[in-house]
């Protein structure tokens, strides 16, 4: 190839160096693949009883709900902290929190007004994204009204 054995000039390490530079930044936002979308009636009734909590705001049945979700999995678009917080779905037949959980992302559009509420919908714009794992983070599926 001939193009190989010529010297680059400057422009050329130039357009080298910001292709890198591109390249790695993608590559560091680890953005998620498109997720494949589920209705609400596809949710088990379970799910669709936490998504009801918290469209009110609570009260939530574990201490750790409305929690943030770090997505350190990169299973979730790129966001900065604090944008998702995590929901338990009860699993029947089981005493701990298990696997099953909604991820709500909420880029906020004003600040909550009242302390003890973690997450408030009407400030979220568009309403908020919601996201249900069965397998405790390991696959997502992005709920669609």
């Amino acid at each position: 190839m001939p193009f190989l054995r010529r010297p680059l000039h400057a422009w050329g390490w130039a357009v080298l160096l910001a292709a890198t530079a591109l390249s790695a930044a993608v590559l560091a936002r680890g953005d998620a693949p498109s997720l494949p979308g589920m209705r609400i009636h596809e949710l088990p009734p379970e799910a669709r009883r936490t998504l009801q909590l918290i469209r009110r705001g609570g009260p939530y049945p574990h201490d750790r709900d409305g929690i943030t979700f770090n997505n350190y999995e990169k299973r979730l678009p790129a966001a900065r902290r604090g944008h998702y917080s995590e929901y338990t779905v009860m699993t029947p037949g089981i005493r701990h929190r298990g696997a099953r959980r909604i991820v709500v992302g909420c880029e906020r559009v004003r600040p909550q007004p009242r302390p003890g509420r973690k997450l408030w919908l009407e400030h979220c714009r568009d309403g908020g994204e919601f996201y249900y794992t069965a397998d405790h983070y390991r696959s997502f599926r992005r709920i669609v009204e």
